[in-house]
């Protein structure tokens, strides 16, 4: 499945999730430059787990490791990777910054950011793989999309083998289904894990997607996001 767009338009403009997007892009045509010193770069400069877990190992310390997992939001490993992290940012940011606001939904998206890179550190604390990618703190934004945004519906495309369709899904469905992909794939990766090589990190989406959830419910029953009453657009 592949989202097109929502049915809920932006009251105004999202300018924190474009600078994210602009960011990011720029990030990862630095990474393009780099060329065979890539590797070097983001072993040197990205979170790693066994940083965090075995510091006196690497001779790190915990804020230049909390930077690398600021940092690593912003790098991506690939075209497919970072196409498909922007377009889930570009479809389901604006709503979540509506409620926010700007710096409000900064603040948010760097936090879920964080706890997905835990998530996925506590599964795998020695690893010495870098991790990379913006997937967990979009997936805290598509947590609270789904807690705060429960009528909408998404326009996707809905990949059946070798042929196509477009569906309009009610946004939880094609949250949950999200989420369920995850959290199967990211039990058969622990299969692998001891192999040693690269791959996605699930657990940071499930991590991510979880502490968007908790977080839009605990904003929500405080007062501080008030998510707008229905409004729904529906295509013909």
């Amino acid at each position: 499945m592949f989202p097109l767009r929502d049915t809920i338009p932006s009251r105004r403009r999202p300018v924190v999730t474009i600078a994210i997007v602009v960011g990011c892009s720029v990030v990862f045509l630095f990474e393009l430059m780099l060329g065979p010193e890539l590797p070097r770069f983001l072993q040197a400069y990205a979170f790693v787990p066994a940083h965090l877990f075995y510091p006196q190992a690497f001779d790190t310390t915990l804020p230049a490791t909390f930077l690398a997992a600021l940092f690593s939001m912003f790098l991506h490993g690939g075209w497919l990777h970072i196409i498909g992290n922007m377009w889930f940012l570009w479809v389901f940011g604006d709503n979540v910054e509506d409620v926010l606001g700007h710096g409000g939904y900064l603040l948010f998206y760097l936090l879920c950011g964080l706890a997905a890179t835990l998530a996925q550190a506590v599964i795998e604390p020695a690893s010495t793989i870098p991790m990379v990618g913006a997937s967990g703190a979009i997936a805290g934004v598509l947590g609270a999309y789904f807690i705060w945004f429960p009528w909408s519906r998404v326009k996707t495309f809905v990949f059946l083998g070798f042929f196509f369709t477009l569906a309009e899904l009610p946004a939880p469905l094609f949250l949950v289904m999200w989420f369920v992909i995850q959290f199967f794939s990211g039990t058969l990766s622990l299969a692998a894990a001891s192999s040693g090589g690269g791959g996605v990190a699930f657990f940071a989406h499930i991590g991510g997607f979880v502490a968007g959830m908790a977080a839009a419910v605990w904003l929500r029953r405080r007062g501080i996001a008030r998510p707008r009453p229905r409004h729904v657009i529906f295509w013909e």
